[in-house]
């Protein structure tokens, strides 16, 4: 109750500046700024970049991976490309075992004086223990030129037992590193002097505790009117998450806490927007101050949220001497008067809002937002095959979307391309060319779609050569009549499954009709609220002909770190199969945001 007199203070205290500070009229703008799977972000503006505003935020396994949102009226946000875009910067991604290892809460900073940005963040195995020092790899990149993947530097390793590391330059030219000691061998935000170059590194010292809440992490330093802000995280990514500040005249410290702690938190609230914590501070052209955060579109019930942990934006005042004020995370936002709106950014991603229409013509490349999980396979994705042009062929992979045990995957990958989902509501769908002989060999050979949050967590329609005796009911509409088949025979089959650790619905397996078989099929997704997927199939080209096999709740992937991707697959599931999958006609249609 403590904490929300604090927070309901803090709030009316930043409305009132607000209020009266601002020369020209409020702006007023809505929550999530970058949608879906972006959580920890870390942004920053760079006038010498044509007064620009960069983000970067976490991607764990997916690759490419950290992706980097550019803007200059901080409503646009486009992805102008992915800091990790090549295996030979960090080939570890590959070997990563469980779905929340991976890339971890990265810290971009740019150095006005050698011209240069820095992206500073954590490759987390997260299934060593916790006292285990391997378990953090630590590692820092630079370019000249944030608009160029190619620029991008192999990694820099460093050594720390934790994670969340942040640089910082001093007045003095010196630049050190703060990051966050993993908190359950001894909780801290932990300071060294560094060479960003090559990793060399003084002796840590703990410099804050926090406040006392768990897992003290994503620090970042700011020097502002003599004094030394750190700011941080508590709570733990749920919802408990929170935002606390502390300061002193010394870098090195001691730093005294904000008597208004939590300075930004939604927990022990009703608001949508839940898990509000991890974030940073930038000033925009005006010398106004914004703040970031990630936040879960949940509400206090915490059950249906598959885009998971986005990034939010809210206006700070920070006035001479003080404490910033932060105002509260809400979906509808009124804040300092914002850069002129324009859409003039260079970089070869889409805009945050774009939907997909992607043919796969002759000559193209995978779209800059396609995502993989882990490394891809270069040779199992080919656009515009001989043959078959306007397609994306998908070479088969033995393994399937849960791969080993659903944490690991090995060398060989999976045959998996999506893209985030970015709204509460839209229509997923592709066309899938995909005909197996029916030989023995093709048992279990599978093309499909799905929705996937992580290997142990994805719910996937496909279509898969199995014995007609796996059938569990007709396809809507049309009848079942097996009784000219022979159980055994394989035959093409649309099925349902999906994987969780919580309840999903029971397998649905239904003969693909006859009039249809050899033809393209149509596959789709689509969320027509803010709790189920409807997962749909019918023939290429006849939309009055498709069928929703099932609806299924989406808390089967309302889970962890990172948020859904949706997207095609091809796997032998295990066997011999080899016959690949052409996906053409993708679509992705946003259809509206839930945001209270």
């Amino acid at each position: 109750m403590r904490a929300a007199t604090r927070q309901l203070a803090s709030w009316l205290f930043a409305t009132a500046l607000l209020s009266t500070a601002q020369a020209k009229p409020n702006s007023t703008y809505t929550n999530p700024i970058l949608p879906g799977f972006h959580p920890d972000p870390s942004c920053i503006f760079v006038p010498d970049w044509d007064d620009t505003f960069f983000c970067a935020s976490s991607s764990f396994n997916a690759f490419p991976g950290i992706p980097l949102h550019a803007s200059k009226d901080l409503q646009n946000w486009k992805l102008i490309d992915h800091v990790l875009n090549r295996r030979e910067q960090l080939p570890r991604l590959a070997e990563t075992n469980r779905s929340t290892s991976g890339i971890w809460a990265p810290s971009i900073r740019y150095d006005e004086r050698a011209k240069t940005f820095w992206l500073v963040t954590t490759l987390v195995d997260d299934d060593r223990p916790e006292d285990d020092p391997s378990r953090w790899d630590n590692i820092i990149f630079k370019s000249k030129n944030p608009y160029n993947p190619a620029a991008w530097t192999k990694a820099v390793h460093f050594d720390f037992q934790g994670y969340d590391t942040s640089p910082f330059w001093d007045v003095d030219g010196k630049t050190y590193i703060v990051g966050a000691h993993a908190w359950r061998v001894s909780p801290g935000i932990m300071l060294a002097e560094a060479n960003l170059d090559t990793g060399r590194l003084g002796p840590w010292k703990t410099i804050w505790e926090g406040t006392g809440g768990s897992a003290p992490e994503g620090p970042h330093i700011y020097r502002k009117d003599g004094w030394y802000y750190i700011l941080v995280a508590e709570g733990g990514t749920g919802i408990d998450h929170m935002v606390t500040m502390g300061r002193s005249k010394s870098l090195h410290g001691p730093y005294v806490s904000n008597p208004a702690n939590p300075v930004l938190t939604n927990a022990n609230t009703t608001e949508y927007f839940q898990t509000v914590g991890h974030a940073d501070l930038f000033q925009d052209p005006s010398n106004n101050w914004w703040g970031v955060a990630l936040s879960t579109r949940a509400g206090p019930a915490y059950l249906n949220f598959p885009m998971v942990r986005e990034t939010v934006l809210v206006p700070v005042t920070w006035e001479k001497g003080r404490f910033p004020v932060w105002s509260q995370v809400r979906g509808a936002m009124s804040g300092w008067a914002m850069p002129k709106a324009t859409t003039n950014i260079p970089g070869a991603g889409p805009f945050i809002t774009e939907g997909d229409e992607i043919d796969f013509e002759p000559g193209t490349e995978l779209p800059a937002h396609f995502t993989h999980w882990r490394y891809p396979i270069p040779e199992s994705y080919t656009v515009s095959p001989r043959g078959k042009p306007n397609t994306l062929r998908l070479q088969p992979s033995k393994l399937n979307l849960t791969a080993l045990n659903g944490n690991y995957a090995g060398p060989t990958g999976q045959t998996f391309v999506g893209r985030r989902q970015q709204d509460t509501l839209f229509t997923f769908s592709v066309d899938v060319d995909f005909s197996p002989d029916g030989g023995s060999r093709s048992l279990e050979s599978e093309a499909g779609v799905s929705a996937f949050l992580t290997q142990n967590h994805h719910l996937d329609l496909g279509i898969v050569m199995l014995p007609a005796s796996r059938s569990t009911g007709a396809f809507p509409g049309a009848e079942l009549d097996l009784a000219s088949r022979d159980s055994s025979e394989l035959i093409p089959q649309f099925r349902f499954r999906g994987a969780s650790y919580v309840p999903v619905p029971a397998d649905v397996v239904v003969p693909v009709p006859s009039s249809w078989l050899g033809k393209p099929l149509r596959l789709e997704i689509r969320a027509s609220n803010a709790t189920h997927f409807a997962f749909s199939a019918g023939p290429a080209g006849a939309m009055s002909q498709m069928r929703t096999l099932l609806e299924a709740s989406n808390d089967a992937v309302s889970w962890g770190f990172t948020g859904v991707l949706l997207g095609a697959y091809c796997t032998s599931n295990g066997n011999s199969g080899t016959t690949p999958a052409y996906i053409s006609r993708w679509r992705y249609t946003p259809q509206g945001q839930f945001r209270d």
